[in-house]
């Protein structure tokens, strides 16, 4: 049981990070696309910011792993949390974010958040069918709306940011 739980939390834990990235983008896209609802600056901001604020979701999970390594940070023991698990790496390559290259199409955030997504879809299905614990639905829901709660923070955090970093490029620049 004890492998078998070290799995479910590490996967709880990649699913509190990424699952609720990919509806948080379907509903920016849908504000964004209404013109009535926002001015059309603000709504294209909003949508830049997205990959931004994923990649600051994925750096809150290196921080994470960081955190269990403690209280021996060295390569090996970075290198011990990551063996056989391809979903962790694929959530620390979330940092690659940062870099203008992948955050020019906001669409290749949503496209590297789907696979956690999939995961709690597939919880969903094994649910239907009869072959999953109730608790365990009961978990994961638990664990998606966590997960929209630090994206959407994580969002929230990055507008604050692009707000306040253009308002003061703007006043330096006039002067």
């Amino acid at each position: 049981m004890g492998e078998g739980l070290v799995n479910y939390i590490e996967r709880m834990e990649l699913l509190a990070f990424f699952a609720g990235y990919p509806l948080l983008f379907a509903i920016v896209q849908v504000v964004a696309g209404k013109k009535n609802i926002m001015q059309k600056g603000f709504a294209s901001r909003l949508v830049t910011c997205l990959p931004l604020a994923y990649a600051l979701t994925g750096t809150l999970y290196l921080s994470l792993v960081l955190k269990n390594m403690q209280p021996e940070y060295s390569l090996k023991s970075f290198a011990i949390q990551f063996e056989n698990s391809f979903l962790k790496i694929w959530g620390l390559t979330a940092i690659l974010f940062w870099i203008p290259l992948f955050r020019k199409k906001a669409i290749f955030s949503l496209l590297h958040s789907l696979v956690f997504f999939f995961l709690l879809l597939n919880d969903l299905f094994m649910y239907m069918r009869a072959n999953m614990d109730r608790e365990m639905i009961q978990n994961d829901m638990k664990i998606y709306t966590i997960s929209l709660i630090i994206n959407t923070t994580a969002l929230f955090i990055i507008m604050i940011m692009h707000f306040f970093l253009k308002d003061k490029s703007k006043g330096t620049s006039s002067d």
